[in-house]
């Protein structure tokens, strides 16, 4: 059974390796036609590391993060996350592993209009049957806490900014202590006021012991990460990091 740390918690070494990509293949088959989205993929992501992934549109992000996120599989290749093969796992397995290990931020948010605030965050945590619903009351207001919209519990999206629906979504992501945040463009849809407060509550979240890998298109939000990768047509082009860590050779 996988055991959880807080993120405020740094129990695991920091140098421990949380995902490993060896390999990945991903072949997109329409008719007579392969599309190869991603080839040769070798990754690996530290315990605690902010990593983000830039390059140009369609050069396979999107695919990268959708493996990465258990939401698709590979062609071929080798996944290990948090101690699973991913590769191996059934559908079930996949899901079940996906929410408890992984949590998601979204650039469209994806906050249901017709639930609370407190509501949306808890949603994720209702499919764990080893949760309590006094466990889920707790692990919901420490998320709301820790972006700073507790006090904005019982409102619905509606009532809400950009920003703060963001932050609403960060905290869903967080509220059942993952292993990995995957962040897709989490700033596109914001102004550059609110862009700038959702990356600093990243930053934060980072110094608290979180482990982040971010799709962004922003050379701004990029440079906030530890290191960044570019992907180009489907290969890993260049892999650099920040002063924080030395340089990483492709």
């Amino acid at each position: 059974m996988t055991t959880h740390t807080d993120i405020n918690e740094k129990e695991s070494p920091m140098n421990a390796s949380l995902v490993k990509l060896s390999n990945i293949k991903k072949v997109f088959y329409t008719d007579d036609v392969e599309t190869h989205a991603l080839n040769e993929i070798n990754l690996e992501i530290k315990k605690g590391e902010f990593l983000s992934i830039t390059g140009p549109s369609g050069c396979g992000k999107s695919t990268l993060l959708s493996l990465l996120g258990l939401l698709d599989t590979s062609t071929g290749g080798k996944y290990e996350l948090a101690g699973h093969d991913a590769v191996e796992l059934n559908r079930d397995e996949r899901a079940r592993i996906r929410n408890k290990e992984i949590g998601f931020v979204f650039q469209a948010f994806n906050l249901i209009s017709d639930m609370s605030v407190a509501e949306n965050v808890e949603l994720p945590l209702t499919y764990r049957s080893d949760l309590s619903k006094a466990d889920r009351k707790k692990m919901v207001d420490d998320a709301l806490e820790k972006v700073d919209m507790l006090h904005r519990a019982n409102h619905f999206p509606s009532q809400l900014s950009g920003g703060q629906q963001q932050r609403v979504a960060v905290a869903r992501a967080i509220s059942g202590k993952p292993s990995l945040i995957l962040a897709d463009e989490p700033t596109g849809n914001l102004d550059s006021k609110n862009a700038q407060s959702v990356m600093s509550l990243l930053d934060d979240l980072h110094e608290q012991g979180a482990t982040i890998c971010m799709v962004t298109h922003d050379p701004k939000s990029a440079a906030r990460a530890q290191r960044t990768i570019e992907v180009f047509d489907g290969k890993i082009v260049a892999d650099r990091s920040t002063d924080k860590a030395p340089a990483i050779a492709v």
